[in-house]
């Protein structure tokens, strides 16, 4: 597997003009991504810098591969423009989802395309299952690489829920499991080169990520995304960043108080308040099927539909949409954002009229006080977990970022660099 001849980007070495021109670099592949397709003149009016600049940037881009010619635009006054693209098959990054109850690996490619996707389901993540998943995926994807040539794979980004193991009586994981993922640290679990940048984050994060760099939470400077997994989680973005926290929890939606399900699948508490992830989870959905006789393993089942999950399904979901506008609710009374994005691991048709009785709900409640976020449809669903950690490696290759400028301890936060890839 082809990495970094070494970690940390620009640690402090070199002259300021050096790391001035690194970050330029990092700006005008992030700018062409973005505009998918740019020529010399556009790149010099976005990134603020002189034609001349901008000229020997994209001449030294292109002659390293990251980037090729796609074309001339005619029509507007002087010579024809060349345009430019990412060259997609230059850099691959790996993205792998621990899950509950499955492990999603995939590999994309530069512009952000996933290239080859694996999955292997489980009763319970056992740690030696999935690090056997996880390995077969990853010698898959390296070859896979190798057979291109010139290609490399810039890093590796792991996405696992937090408390992987916990929850066991809901879902009937052995008592055990949590104690058993501590033990392990996820940045030294899989096989890689030990050059090999590895990324961990959690899941919810991860999907927020996915929406951020490549879906349609690329419109938005701030917004929550909400992911409807085997429990919901959220991610939190703000100014164009991906929030964490101090603790790497920031917007863990799961313990959020709403009120008491209708839902007469659940055990009846004595409490006024019930968290949300008790009324909007997966696991939530497959008991309230199964005390109406209908029994299923994986959601994917529900696609297509059978008749008899139609009318529990329909009793769900409505108490999972006043759940979640209650909780958005309480987010927007806090933060101002511009959205919310739900996705789920629902079959499309069902999750988006899950999303459409959201918004629906929502719009019929008077909440004074806030501005009302649009609520929109996430773009990858049950893959966005999995895309979302390979853009991390990729993000801290190439995403612009001022700190690249600082000299000292803190420019070696960053991790990997161009001129590794010449």
């Amino acid at each position: 597997m082809t990495s970094a001849e070494g970690s940390g980007f620009l640690s402090g070495k070199g002259s300021n003009s050096v790391k001035l021109r690194h970050y330029n670099e990092r700006f005008v592949l992030d700018a062409i991504r973005r505009l998918r397709e740019a020529s010399k003149s556009d790149l010099a009016r976005t990134a603020n810098l002189t034609n001349a600049a901008v000229a020997d940037i994209v001449d030294s881009l292109e002659a390293s591969g990251f980037i090729k010619q796609v074309g001339k635009r005619f029509g507007q006054r002087g010579s024809p423009s060349t345009l430019y693209r990412l060259n997609a098959e230059r850099l691959f990054s790996i993205g792998i989802k621990i899950g509950r109850r499955a492990l999603e690996a995939v590999m994309i490619d530069f512009v952000g395309n996933v290239r080859s996707r694996e999955e292997h389901e489980y009763g319970y993540p056992d740690p030696a299952l999935v690090l056997k998943a996880g390995n077969a995926a990853l010698a898959n994807f390296k070859l896979q690489v190798e057979r291109l040539g010139e290609a490399s794979i810039v890093g590796l980004g792991i996405a696992s829920p937090y408390f992987l193991g916990g929850w066991s009586e809901e879902l009937d994981f052995p008592s055990d499991l949590d104690s058993r993922w501590e033990a392990y640290d996820l940045t030294n679990f899989f096989n890689v080169d030990p050059k090999t940048p590895v990324f961990v984050e959690n899941d919810a994060s991860s999907s927020a990520h996915a929406e951020l760099v490549l879906g349609v939470g690329s419109r938005f400077r701030d917004f929550m995304h909400i992911s409807i997994d085997t429990f919901i989680g959220g991610g939190l973005v703000q100014n164009g960043k991906v929030h964490t926290g101090p603790h790497g929890n920031s917007a863990a939606l799961g313990p959020l108080p709403v009120s008491p399900s209708s839902l007469d699948s659940m055990a009846a508490k004595p409490a006024r308040y019930q968290s949300l992830l008790h009324r909007a989870s997966i696991y939530v959905l497959v008991n309230h099927l199964r005390s109406r006789g209908v029994e299923i393993n994986r959601i994917r089942e529900l696609d297509p539909l059978p008749a008899a999950a139609r009318a529990p399904l329909a009793e769900w979901m409505d108490d999972c949409a006043g759940a979640l506008v209650e909780a958005i609710i309480a987010i927007t009374s806090v933060i101002d954002l511009e959205a919310i994005i739900l996705d789920s691991i629902l079959p499309r048709p069902i999750h988006l009229e899950l999303l459409n009785q959201v918004q629906m709900q929502f719009n019929r409640i008077s909440a004074l006080g806030i501005v009302p976020p649009e609520i929109l449809s996430g773009q990858f669903g049950s893959q966005a977990s999995p895309i979302g950690a390979a853009t991390l490696p990729m993000t801290a290759l190439l995403a612009p970022d001022s700190s690249v400028l600082m000299i000292g301890k803190n420019a070696s936060n960053l991790t990997g660099s161009l001129v590794d890839f010449r």
